[in-house]
C-alpha cells in the first residue's frame, strides 16, 4: 500500500477519533477521576467478588434527576485496574466524588490530568554495527523480548514494522491486536504482536490504535524497528534505519492522542502491558509535578511492573535547562536525558563581511536562491519581542533574509512559515542564551539555518554595525563526525529530583537530537500529510532518547534473561561514558562540562552495558526501607507497595543507603559512611580494585579497597566514607567517581556532593 493510499485509509479514522474524543470528556457535568483503593482482603476466606463488581460497589447510588441533565445515568466506570493499581477510573459528579472520598477503603481520588509527550545513524554512533563479530549480532538483536510502548499508537503498515527474520511471539504472550479494523493497511505480525487503544480511540470498537501524531511510530521504530534500507528524510541522513533491538517484539498501547495523554489511559495501558506479559516498558511521557511517590500514579504503577520483573524506561522531560525540572524520578525507573550525536544536516550562513557560521536545517534545496547574498534584516533590533521572535513582521522583509530569535523548539517551523508568509527570502534562526549550542534540523518551509546563540550574537552585532548588511545561506547536506559529540541538549530536564533529591536523576543520557525514525501521516504536521515520500522523519526530545534506552535494555534482557530490572539499569549506568568521542568530558548545551544532574551517570555505551562485570542489584522489597526513610509512614508506603508495612521494624534507610549505582551524599560537617553491595556477573574468578576520582576538597575512603570473587553471581559488600578533606569549602558542591577496576572491566559509579542550597 502506498503512503498516499494509506493516508486515504487512515485519515478518516483519525478524524473519527477527534470527534469521539468528546465522549472521553465531561459533557454531562461530571469529571473523570482515578480512584485509588486499599488492597482488598477477604477476611472471611470466602470467594472474592470479581474485580469489576467490587469496583462498582464503591460507586454511590445516583439520585433521580430531571431528564436531559445526564445525572440520572449513574456513574460510569471507565477502567478497572487490577495489575498496577488497586482501583478504577470513573466519571463522577462533585457530590459523588465527595461521597466516595468518605468511603472506607478509598485512599484518594485523582482528577483526570493530561500529561505531555515529552534512526539511520544513532545505532552506528552508539557502536552498534552489523557483522558476526559485533555483540549486536551475537545478542540476536533483542530476539524473544517484548517491548511495551505507551504512546500515540503506530502506523502498522510501515516497513519498520515488518517481521522479516522475526520468530513467533513468546508462549507467555497474552496480548490482543486491534489493528484488524483497517483492511489492507497492515496489522499485527511477528514484529507487532499486540496493539490496543485507550481513551478516545477506544470509545468506538472499530477505532484501532493508529498513530494520529507520528510520535508513537517514531518512538516504536527507534526502540525496535526492523532493518529498512535506503531510509532518509528528503535525501538527508541516508542509510539503513533500524531500532536498537530490531528483532524484539513490539506491543503497542495507544494512551495518547495527538500531543497529550490522559493519566487514566496511561494507567490503563500500564495495567494491560503487565497483564499481557511485556519485558520492557517504554514511556516517552512527561510526569512533571514532582509529587512524592505515593501521590504519583505512574510511580505507583511502575513499582508493580518491576515487581513482575519488567524493566521501565521513562523520559526525563523537556523542561531543561532549569534545575530540578526532571520528571519520572522513582528509583525503580530508568530516567533518560537527551543528548546529541555527531551528525548534522549542515547549513552555513555567510555574512557580507565574510564571517561564516554553521547551522542546521532539513530544508536542503538543490537550486538554492538564497545562496547569493541578499539584504539581512532583524525586525527585533528595535526591542519588540514579537518582532524578535518573528511572531509579526513588517512588509519590508520581503525578498530578504530575516534574523529571528527562537521562540522554543516546538515553534521553529512556525516561525519560518511566518517569514515565508511575508515573502522573506530566508530565515536565520538564532538560539536564546539558555539554548546555547543546541540546534535542530527542522523541516523548514523556506531556506533557513538554525544557529547557536554564540553565532546569533555575532550576526546581531554585524547587523547593528553595518549600514547595508547582507547574508547568504548555503546547504551542505549530511555531515558526520562533528565535534563536540555527544553533548546534552538544552531542553533535557535537569536534576535534582524534587521527590527524592538524594537519588541521582536523570539516570543516563542517550541520543535524542535530530533522530531519524519511522513516520506516519499526522494532523500534528498537516503540511506533510500528503507527502508520499515521507516515510521517515527527524524529531528531537527525551521522547526520542527514551526508546533508545528501552531497546538497549531489551538487547541486554535477551542476553541475560534472568537479570532483574535493577541489574539491567546498573549495567547501563555503570558502563556509560563521561568522555565524548574526542576523549574530553561530555559537555552541556553551553559547551561546559556536563554535571551528573544534567546527563545522569553518563552517555549510554551499549557494547559495554551487555558485559558490565559487576551490578548493583535491588529487589522490589529493597525499596521499602528507602520509602520509609522518605518519611511516607506505614500508610504512604502501603499505597505504593500494595501491602501492609511496618517501617519501625524494617529500619528505614536514607536515600544514600539505597544500593543504587550512583551516590548522592548530602555532606555537612560530619563524615558520611554508606554500604554498597555488588554482584559478580562477569568471570567467576575476578579481582576488582577501587579507584576514586574526586576533587581535592573531598576525601573518599573505600573499605575494603579490593574485591575478590570466586564464582558468578557472588555478592560482596563494601563501605564508602565521604568527608570534607579540610574545612567545609564555600564552593557549590563536588562531583567525581568511584571505579571498580579489573583487567576486563571498569564499573563506574558517580559520586555527587550537592551544593549547600540543594542539601538544605
Amino acid at each position: 500500500m502506498s503512503m498516499r493510499s494509506l493516508v486515504a485509509a487512515v485519515f478518516p479514522l483519525l478524524l473519527a477519533q477527534l470527534l469521539l474524543g468528546a465522549c472521553h470528556g465531561q459533557q454531562d457535568g461530571r469529571k473523570n477521576y482515578v480512584v485509588h483503593l486499599e488492597p482488598r482482603e477477604d477476611e472471611d476466606g470466602g470467594a472474592a467478588l470479581p474485580v469489576e463488581e467490587w469496583h462498582r460497589s464503591f460507586l454511590p447510588v445516583a439520585a433521580p434527576s430531571s431528564a436531559g441533565d445526564g445525572a440520572g445515568a449513574g456513574p460510569r466506570i471507565i477502567y478497572s485496574y487490577s495489575h498496577v493499581l488497586t482501583g478504577f477510573a470513573a466519571r463522577l459528579s462533585d457530590a459523588e466524588a465527595d461521597a466516595l472520598r468518605r468511603r472506607d477503603g478509598c485512599i484518594r481520588l485523582y482528577p483526570e490530568e493530561f500529561l505531555p509527550l515529552a534512526t539511520t545513524h544513532s545505532p552506528g554512533f552508539l557502536g552498534l554495527h552489523l557483522g558476526k563479530d559485533g555483540f549486536w549480532s551475537r545478542s540476536g538483536f533483542g530476539k524473544g523480548v517484548v517491548i511495551g510502548l505507551l504512546d500515540t499508537g503506530i502506523l502498522p503498515s510501515h516497513p519498520s514494522f515488518g517481521d522479516a527474520g522475526m520468530p513467533p511471539p513468546p508462549k507467555k504472550w497474552k496480548g490482543a491486536c486491534e489493528f484488524k479494523a483497517i483492511a489492507g493497511a497492515g496489522g499485527c505480525n511477528n514484529k507487532v504482536i499486540g496493539a490496543r487503544a485507550f481513551g478516545s480511540a477506544a470509545v468506538n470498537d472499530t477505532a484501532p490504535p493508529v498513530d494520529d501524531a507520528g510520535h508513537g511510530t517514531h518512538t516504536a521504530s527507534t526502540a525496535a524497528g526492523n532493518f529498512v534500507e535506503n531510509a532518509d528524510v528528503r535525501g538527508n541522513a541516508h542509510g539503513t534505519a533500524s531500532g536498537m533491538a530490531p528483532h524484539a517484539h513490539l506491543a503497542v498501547y495507544k494512551v495518547c492522542s495527538r500531543s497529550r495523554c490522559s493519566i487514566m489511559d496511561v494507567i490503563a495501558g500500564l495495567d494491560a502491558a503487565v497483564k499481557d506479559g511485556v519485558d520492557v516498558i517504554s514511556m516517552s511521557i512527561d510526569v512533571s509535578d514532582g509529587a512524592q511517590f505515593n501521590y504519583d500514579l505512574v510511580a505507583v504503577a511502575t513499582y508493580k511492573a518491576i515487581e513482575r520483573g519488567i524493566f521501565v524506561s521513562a523520559a526525563a522531560g523537556n523542561a531543561g535547562p532549569t534545575a530540578g525540572s526532571v520528571s519520572n524520578c522513582a528509583p525503580w525507573m530508568l530516567t533518560v536525558a537527551a543528548g546529541t550525536t555527531d551528525r548534522a544536516i549542515r547549513t552555513t550562513v555567510k555574512l557580507g563581511n565574510g564571517q561564516e557560521f554553521d547551522g542546521e536545517s532539513l530544508f536542503q534545496p538543490h537550486n538554492n536562491s538564497a545562496g547569493r547574498p541578499v539584504p539581512l534584516v532583524f525586525p527585533g533590533a528595535s526591542g519588540d519581542p514579537d518582532a524578535r521572535g518573528c511572531s509579526s513582521l513588517p512588509d519590508s522583509v520581503s525578498g530578504k533574509v530575516v534574523l529571528c530569535e527562537s521562540r522554543g523548539f516546538t515553534q521553529h517551523v512556525e516561525q519560518g512559515q511566518t517569514v515565508k508568509a511575508y515573502s522573506g527570502a530566508g530565515m536565520i534562526l538564532m538560539n536564546k542564551p539558555e539554548e546555547g549550542y543546541t540546534t535542530f534540523a527542522n523541516a523548514h518551509v523556506l531556506p533557513a539555518s538554525h544557529v547557536s546563540n554564540a553565532a546569533g550574537s555575532k550576526i546581531t552585532a554585524y547587523f547593528k554595525s553595518t549600514p547595508n548588511p547582507t547574508a547568504s545561506i548555503t546547504f551542505k547536506g549530511t555531515v558526520l563526525g562533528i565535534s563536540p559529540a555527544p553533548t546534552v541538549a538544552f531542553f533535557s530536564s535537569r536534576g535534582p529530583s524534587k521527590a527524592s533529591p538524594g537519588i541521582l536523576k536523570p539516570d543516563i543520557s542517550g541520543p535524542g537530537m535530530n533522530i531519524l525514525a519511522a513516520w506516519a501521516p499526522s494532523e500534528m504536521h498537516p503540511e506533510f500529510i500528503d507527502d508520499v515520500s515521507l516515510a521517515f522523519f527527524m524529531e528531537s526530545g527525551t521522547s526520542m532518547s527514551t526508546p533508545h534506552l528501552s531497546g538497549i535494555a531489551a538487547v541486554i534482557k535477551s542476553l541475560h534473561p534472568s537479570w532483574s530490572p535493577a541489574a539491567i539499569k546498573s549495567a547501563l549506568m555503570t558502563s556509560s561514558d563521561i568522555a565524548d568521542h574526542a576523549g574530553v568530558p561530555v559537555k552541556d548545551e553551553q559547551y561546559r562540562r556536563a554535571s551528573f544532574f544534567t546527563m545522569g551517570a553518563g552517555y549510554v555505551n551499549p557494547s559495554r552495558a551487555v558485559d558490565p562485570g559487576l551490578v548493583y542489584d535491588l529487589s522490589p522489597n529493597d525499596y521499602i526501607p528507602y520509602l520509609c526513610g522518605l518519611g511516607y509512614g506505614d500508610d504512604g508506603v502501603k499505597e505504593i507497595v500494595h501491602r501492609r508495612v511496618d517501617c519501625a521494624k524494617l529500619k528505614p534507610i536514607t536515600e544514600a543507603e539505597l544500593n543504587y549505582p550512583s551516590l548522592v551524599v548530602k555532606l555537612l560537617s560530619q563524615p558520611i559512611t554508606v554500604r554498597r553491595t555488588v554482584k559478580n556477573v562477569g568471570k567467576a574468578d575476578s579481582v576488582y580494585t577501587a579507584v576514586v576520582d574526586m576533587p581535592k576538597e573531598v576525601s573518599v575512603t573505600v573499605r575494603p579497597p579490593m574485591l575478590r570473587f570466586t564464582k558468578v553471581n557472588e555478592r560482596q559488600s563494601f563501605t564508602v566514607t565521604v568527608r570534607w578533606a579540610g574545612k567545609q569549602p564555600a564552593v557549590a558542591g563536588a562531583e567525581g567517581n568511584l571505579k571498580w577496576v579489573s583487567p576486563e572491566h571498569v564499573v563506574r559509579s558517580p559520586i555527587v556532593v550537592p551544593p549547600a542550597k540543594v542539601v538544605a
